[in-house]
């Protein structure tokens, strides 16, 4: 625990938030979430999925929705490249150069991963041992498209509310050639800190932030928290707190220890409206383009999108057209997931049903 004083520190009224990762700034407004609100109400999600379901493309034995190739009964995680891929190995080689206009073509590959043969198990769901093996593919399939790929992108979107085509427990890998927007901006911070202090900045930040009011978990390899510059309401991180550049440089001890705190903090998730609770997630690790990066500390970024159980976040207006605005400071939805993760490991493990149906059982 740190004593430092500066973790304590709330401005109490409307205030700017710096993000030393990304070097721009978000516009904090706590006092909003008492306006009234007649808008768009989201709607609740699925909370009991059949173990199978018959017309599923990522189930089992199902028939994929191209329509044409049929999934092998994998009894645990499988991978496929994506039958819509964004990125093509083999598209057409160009670019402009018009003065304002330039354009280049762009080579990679997107792949699904189906994190279990259950359609209704989700990695909160899931046992330790479970999560684990998620974590070992996506460190194999990181380590694999780094040798052909400069940017490997590992991420999930869970629940309607962010974009999810199926509700059956899956992520994505999209790998190109070029190093993408957040990469870049990502990568410069981190740069300039340690050309500046000779420190990794994520590790320097993480030991001023453990035993502060916005970490929700640690140990001796992972903090878990609610970043002080957090844009969306429940925003956490995860920080590898040893030099860990990107997946496949985790050892056994970590791929362990992420494995207990993914669960812990989407268990947590789940108990703050008692629902499945919809995100975006992604890996952000160290580029494979050769270049030798010392500074980069491999994390993950979550990214909610409610503010309360029907009511989601939009990121508009101001927020598209000025900076990004919050309605909640940092330090406060810090507290409700403390109490939803302390809840939920309270209560043990959520039961599952143990039968899964094939659709042909021979």
């Amino acid at each position: 625990m740190t004593n430092d004083p500066s973790n304590l520190i709330v401005l109490p009224g409307p205030h700017r938030r710096y993000n030393a990762l990304t070097d721009d700034w978000l516009l904090v407004s706590a006092a909003r979430t008492s306006r009234p609100w007649l808008g768009r109400q989201e709607a609740p999600p699925a909370a009991d999925l059949p173990a199978y379901d018959p017309s599923c493309y990522l189930c089992p034995g199902n028939t994929r929705a191209q329509g044409t190739v049929q999934n092998p009964r994998y009894e645990s995680t499988f991978v496929f490249t994506n039958d819509f891929a964004a990125l093509q190995p083999d598209s057409p080689v160009g670019s402009i150069n018009q003065g304002l206009l330039r354009a280049e073509s762009e080579h990679g590959t997107c792949r699904v991963i189906c994190f279990s043969p259950r359609h209704d198990l989700s990695l909160s769901r899931m046992e330790p041992d479970q999560v684990r093996t998620v974590v070992d593919l996506w460190a194999d399939q990181t380590a694999e498209l780094g040798e052909r790929f400069d940017w490997v992108q590992v991420f999930e979107n869970r629940g309607q509310a962010m974009g999810a085509s199926n509700p059956h427990p899956h992520g994505q890998i999209w790998a190109g050639d070029a190093l993408p927007r957040e990469a870049l901006r990502e990568d410069a911070a981190q740069r300039r800190y340690f050309e500046a202090n000779g420190r990794s900045l994520l590790i320097d930040y993480a030991k001023q932030e453990i035993g502060g009011p916005r970490e929700l978990a640690s140990d001796d390899d992972w903090l878990v928290l609610v970043p002080f510059w957090a844009a969306w309401p429940f925003e956490t991180m995860i920080v590898a707190r040893r030099p860990f550049r990107c997946l496949p440089d985790l050892d056994d001890r970590s791929r362990d220890s992420l494995a207990d705190r993914l669960k812990d903090l989407l268990r947590g998730y789940d108990g703050l409206f008692e629902a499945p609770f919809p995100y975006s997630m992604g890996w952000h690790q160290a580029p494979f383009d050769g270049v030798d990066r010392p500074y980069w500390q491999l994390h993950a970024h979550f990214y909610p999108p409610l503010l309360r159980e029907t009511v989601r976040k939009f990121m508009v207006g101001y927020e598209l057209l000025s900076e990004p605005q919050r309605d909640i400071t940092a330090e406060e939805a810090a507290a409700r997931l403390r109490t939803a993760m302390m809840a939920a490991k309270s209560l043990g493990p959520p039961p599952v049903a143990v039968e899964l149906h094939s659709q042909n059982p021979d």
